[in-house]
């Protein structure tokens, strides 16, 4: 009898462990952090849980319960990063709650597309408060002032600038008529990574292209795997960390990979 309870009790697990990561998939974390919190009432020391509802809370802008939801990880596995990791982030943090105001990207936006994608770093980045409010698949804007390109929260909120070269080029492209979506693609330790697409290019700008590979533009490192953001993981942590946070390997390619020589040396590890 114990042992069909415990079988039974574990397949209501596993259900909800695949409702929840639905639900954080379709940003919907009010009900995911509810979904979290019954696996929790029955496992209480469930690890990858306790960081899902996290994950959850911090989206709702609960940052106080989120951090209680991480802090109780650590003390159940020290060693567990995401947990460490995102509680350095909250710790940056200067409320407690926050209004959900940030919307997400369709995954699909990340699929590279050779010359209409790229991805930059920021530079004079806002202070780390305002840069630890964001996460990977947060959609931010594009702001043309002079010859820079500002990078906004959609809420307004300065997050960085992009580098010249490629901002000069952009800026150009953006007051003849080209229209651009841009989100982010990482956020670690106040370095944040946007990734932009090219959506429209007016018939002006026939044969200019966004984001060329090879020459001229320094930075600049497209992406092919559609699978580059989850909106359930966090953007800083190894495929097997993810595995851990979310118990599921979701690594499949939706095309095949361009072929490119790449400009800089920087390792693509999400």
């Amino acid at each position: 009898m114990a042992s069909f309870q415990t079988e039974e009790r574990s397949k209501l697990r596993r259900r909800w462990v695949d409702q929840a990561i639905a639900l954080a998939m379709q940003n919907k974390w009010e009900e995911a952090a509810k979904v979290n919190e019954s696996i929790l009432e029955l496992f209480p020391n469930d690890t990858d849980a306790l960081n899902r509802r996290g994950r959850a809370l911090t989206e709702l802008g609960r940052y106080r319960e989120a951090r209680e939801a991480y802090q109780k990880t650590v003390e159940l596995d020290p060693t567990n990063t995401i947990a460490r990791k995102n509680l350095a982030r909250l710790a940056t943090l200067k409320v407690e709650e926050a209004p959900p105001t940030r919307e997400k990207v369709d995954p699909r936006m990340f699929i590279a597309e050779t010359g209409k994608t790229g991805v930059v770093s920021l530079i004079q980045p806002a202070p780390r408060d305002v840069l630890a409010k964001v996460a990977a698949g947060d959609q931010v804007n594009l702001s043309i002032e002079g010859r820079r390109l500002r990078v906004e929260t959609l809420a307004g909120e300065y997050l960085g600038t992009i580098e010249p070269k490629i901002a000069m080029r952009l800026v150009d492209l953006m007051r003849s008529g080209n229209r651009y979506v841009a989100a982010v693609m990482a956020n670690e330790d106040g370095n944040l990574r946007i990734f932009i697409r090219e959506t429209y290019q007016d018939p002006s700008n026939f044969g200019k292209i966004s984001f060329p590979v090879r020459g001229e533009t320094q930075g600049i490192r497209p992406y092919t795997r559609e699978t580059l953001l989850k909106y359930e993981l966090e953007e800083e942590e190894e495929a097997e960390a993810e595995e851990n946070e979310f118990g599921t390997d979701h690594e499949e390619e939706t095309e095949e990979p361009i072929e490119i020589t790449d400009l800089d040396d920087e390792n693509i590890s999400e």
